[in-house]
C-alpha cells in the first residue's frame, strides 16, 4: 500500500468516526426526551423505599406460607401453626410483622384472634407472584 492509499485510508476512517460520534451525539440528545419523561414521573424515594421495604417482607418463605394459608379463609394462629408445622410464638411473631405491613387484618372473636388478608391487593400481589413462578 503506498503513502497516499494509506492517507486516504485514514482519512476515511476519520470520517468514519465523526460521523459517528455526530451519530451518537444525535442518538443521545434524542435519548434525553425519553431520560426526562422517565424522571418526571418517577416517583420519591420515600415512596421507593417503602415499596422495597414491603417487598423485603415478602422475601420470608414463612411470611408466604401464612399468607398463602390465608389466600381463601381466615385463620386463628394455633390454626396456622399446625399447617405450617411451626410453634405459635414463631407464627406470632411473623403476623406481626405482616401486620405492620399492613399484609393481614385480624378480628377478635372472644379470647381468639382471626387472621386473613388485607385486601384484594394482598391477594392479587400473591396471585401474580405466583403466576410469574410458575411461567
Amino acid at each position: 500500500m503506498t503513502e497516499n492509499e494509506k492517507t486516504e485510508e485514514r482519512k476515511e476512517q476519520i470520517h468514519e468516526q465523526k460521523t459517528e460520534t455526530e451519530n451518537s451525539e444525535s442518538f443521545l440528545a434524542a435519548r434525553e426526551d425519553v431520560v426526562k419523561r422517565v424522571l418526571e414521573q418517577q416517583p420519591d424515594d420515600e415512596i421507593l423505599y417503602d415499596l422495597a421495604e414491603l417487598f423485603k417482607v415478602f422475601g420470608d418463605s414463612t411470611r408466604i406460607k401464612i399468607l398463602y394459608s390465608l389466600f381463601e379463609t381466615e385463620l386463628c394462629v394455633y390454626d396456622i401453626a399446625r399447617l405450617l408445622n411451626l410453634s405459635q410464638s414463631s407464627v406470632s411473631h411473623q403476623l406481626r410483622i405482616l401486620k405492620s405491613s399492613k399484609l393481614v387484618k385480624f378480628r377478635r372473636e372472644g379470647k381468639s384472634i382471626f387472621y386473613s388478608l388485607d385486601d384484594d391487593h394482598v391477594r392479587e400481589i400473591i396471585s401474580m407472584g405466583m403466576e410469574h413462578v410458575e411461567e
